[in-house]
C-alpha cells in the first residue's frame, strides 16, 4: 500500500487503494443499488446514481464511503446517517471535500473524492502535504448531467490517469444517493470549519458525526435546502483532539452553526436574502448544529450549540 504524510508526519494510506474495493462493490451491484453504470465517449467509466435511474440511499451511503477515501465507515441507521473516521483530516478534506471546481461551457460541478489527490488543483493539498499515487481514479460530482468530453480530458490531463481508468460517480442533489451522500458529510463540513477557523488539523485525532437524511423531492432549490439543513439544525459532530484545554474549548464554542451571523432562519430563506447569490453566505454557518470536542490530552470534554428540531422540521415539510 502506497504512504503518504501529512504535516503531522503521521503516515498514512494511499486512499485510492483504500477505497478500491469499494468503488469495485458499487459497480457490480448496480443492479441491486438502482444506478447505472455505463462507457463514456472518451472511454471513461460513469456512474449514474440519479439522473435516468432511481438510485437508492444504499448507493449513496457507498458514494459517501468512497468520498472518505475508504477511510470512514457510513451507517444509515432508522432516519440518520452515522459517520466514523480515524483519519478524519485525510478522510474529509484530503478526499470528501468538495474542492475541485470543473467547468464547460454550460456544464459546472464540484468534484469531490480521490482524484483531488492526484490532481493537486487547491492550495489545501500543500498544508495537507498529501499526494497520493494511482494508475487509477475516481471523481464524485453533484449534478444532474453528464460530463462532457473535455472536463473528462482535463480530468485525465491533471490527475495523468488515462480516460479508460477514471470513473465519474454523478450524484444530483434531488436524487436519493445525492442526498445521502450530501448529509454523509456531517464530519467534512466541522473539518472544513475548524480549517477555516485555523485550527491546527495535526491536533484533530478522530472524529464522528450523525446527520437526519432529509426528505426527496424533484426540486433541486428545494432540495440544496433540505441537505444543507440537515446538517444546519440536525448534525452533531464528535471530534477527539490533543491540544490545550483552552484550544478545546474555543474550537467548541465557534463550530457550531449558530454561530453564524446568519443563523436562524431555514437556508432557503437565508439564499433567497441573499438574491440567490451562495457566496454572500457567511460562510460560517456551515456547520453542524451541534459539537462535542473531547480532549484526550486532560480527559475534558467541550459541548456546545444544540439541534434545531422547529427550523428542520420546516426546511423538511416545505
Amino acid at each position: 500500500m502506497n504512504k503518504k504524510t501529512l504535516k503531522n508526519d503521521a503516515l498514512q494510506p494511499s486512499i485510492h487503494a483504500a477505497c478500491r474495493p469499494l468503488l469495485k462493490s458499487l459497480i457490480a451491484q448496480a443492479g441491486a443499488l438502482g444506478i447505472k453504470v455505463s462507457q463514456h465517449a472518451s472511454g471513461a467509466t460513469v456512474v449514474d446514481a440519479g439522473i435516468e435511474v432511481a438510485g437508492s440511499a444504499e448507493a449513496g451511503r457507498i458514494i459517501a464511503e468512497i468520498c472518505m477515501g475508504g477511510l470512514g465507515e457510513v451507517r444509515i441507521t432508522d432516519k440518520n446517517i452515522v459517520v466514523k473516521s480515524q483519519a478524519p483530516v485525510l478522510a474529509c478534506l484530503g478526499s470528501q471535500y468538495a474542492g475541485w471546481s470543473l467547468s464547460y461551457e454550460k456544464f459546472f460541478s464540484l468534484g469531490s473524492g480521490p482524484a483531488r489527490s492526484l490532481a493537486q488543483r487547491e492550495e489545501l493539498f500543500k498544508e495537507l502535504n498529501y499526494q497520493d499515487v494511482a494508475d487509477f481514479s475516481v471523481l464524485i460530482l453533484e449534478t444532474s448531467k453528464i460530463p462532457p468530453r473535455e472536463v473528462i480530458d482535463k480530468v485525465a490531463r491533471d490527475t495523468q490517469v488515462k480516460a479508460e481508468n477514471l470513473t465519474f460517480i454523478l450524484t444530483p442533489t434531488t436524487s436519493l444517493a445525492g442526498a445521502t451522500q450530501i448529509a454523509a458529510r456531517v464530519l467534512e463540513v466541522a473539518l472544513h470549519k475548524a480549517h477555516t477557523l485555523h485550527f491546527p488539523l495535526a491536533h484533530i485525532v478522530s472524529g464522528s458525526g450523525t446527520a437526519p437524511l432529509p426528505p426527496v423531492c424533484g426540486d433541486f432549490l428545494t432540495m440544496m435546502g433540505r441537505t444543507n439543513d440537515a446538517i444546519l439544525f440536525g448534525g452533531f459532530v464528535e471530534l477527539q483532539v490533543n491540544c490545550s484545554d483552552e484550544e478545546a474549548a474555543n474550537l467548541a464554542q465557534a463550530l457550531p452553526s449558530s454561530a453564524s451571523k446568519d443563523y436562524g432562519k431555514t437556508f432557503a430563506e437565508v439564499f433567497k436574502s441573499y438574491n440567490m447569490d451562495f457566496y454572500l453566505i457567511d460562510p460560517m454557518l456551515f456547520s453542524p448544529a451541534m459539537v462535542k470536542v473531547i480532549n484526550l490530552k486532560t480527559g475534558n470534554s467541550f459541548e456546545a450549540g444544540a439541534l434545531n428540531v422547529a427550523l428542520l422540521k420546516q426546511s423538511f415539510n416545505n
